[in-house]
């Protein structure tokens, strides 16, 4: 079987445990995927000491961010946290920037946003956050190009630029699962029909997917 990509998942104190959830546990679920065990979740820290989460959960990292390569990497994820807003996480920032330069694709929410408007990645690139007015506050140019949605993708650089907003956590992740190519695009239209809308339907579309694969 070939070697899983790394989907690198960032991880400081006060992160925001509810941002990422739903994107953790799709990518290291082979359940639904379009190829089983094509990705897995690595956590990079600024460190490899452990952090602790918004919701009080230990994580320790699998690597430290001085290891990171692009190169190795299907995607960078960038939770919001506490952090941010004070001037923190400027180091996953400047990651951000390496990774869009190599082609990689990033995907920040809620405070990593202004992370990313701090560094100057956010200028030219259509993208939303938490309101326009908190991204203003960090002094960046790209207010122009502010779209006031839950997560928008932006595909006018090297690379993927998907951002949302910290009370979007669903649409965030289905952003992020069709950069990935996860999932087959029924089976995502399916999964948000359930999440996002609530509607029952679409768990009867996901076991019916399994059970066509089941019997192929």
């Amino acid at each position: 079987m070939t070697e899983s990509t790394a989907v690198h998942v960032a991880v400081y104190d006060t992160l925001a445990d509810w941002e990422i959830g739903y994107v953790t546990t799709a990518v290291n679920n082979d359940e639904f995927q379009r190829e089983p065990g094509r990705y897995r979740v690595v956590t990079v820290g600024e460190a490899r000491e452990p952090v602790t989460t918004k919701g009080g959960l230990r994580i320790t990292p699998d690597c430290a961010l001085d290891e990171l390569e692009p190169a190795e990497s299907a995607m960078l994820i960038l939770p919001g946290a506490d952090t941010w807003g004070t001037g923190g996480n400027a180091t996953f920032a400047k990651a951000a920037r390496s990774f869009l330069e190599q082609g990689v694709p990033v995907a920040a929410i809620c405070g990593a946003t202004f992370g990313l408007a701090v560094e100057g990645l956010l200028d030219d690139r259509e993208h939303t956050s938490n309101d326009p007015g908190y991204l203003a506050s960090s002094g960046y140019r790209g207010i122009d190009r502010y779209r006031p949605e839950p997560s928008v993708t932006d595909t006018s650089g090297t690379s993927p630029l998907i951002t949302a907003t910290g009370i979007a956590p669903i649409e965030f992740s289905r952003d992020i699962f069709n950069v990935l190519d996860l999932y087959e695009p029924a089976v995502l239209s399916a999964w948000f029909k359930l999440y996002r809308d609530q509607n029952s339907a679409g768990y009867f579309e996901l076991m019916e997917h399994l059970e066509a694969v089941a019997s192929a």
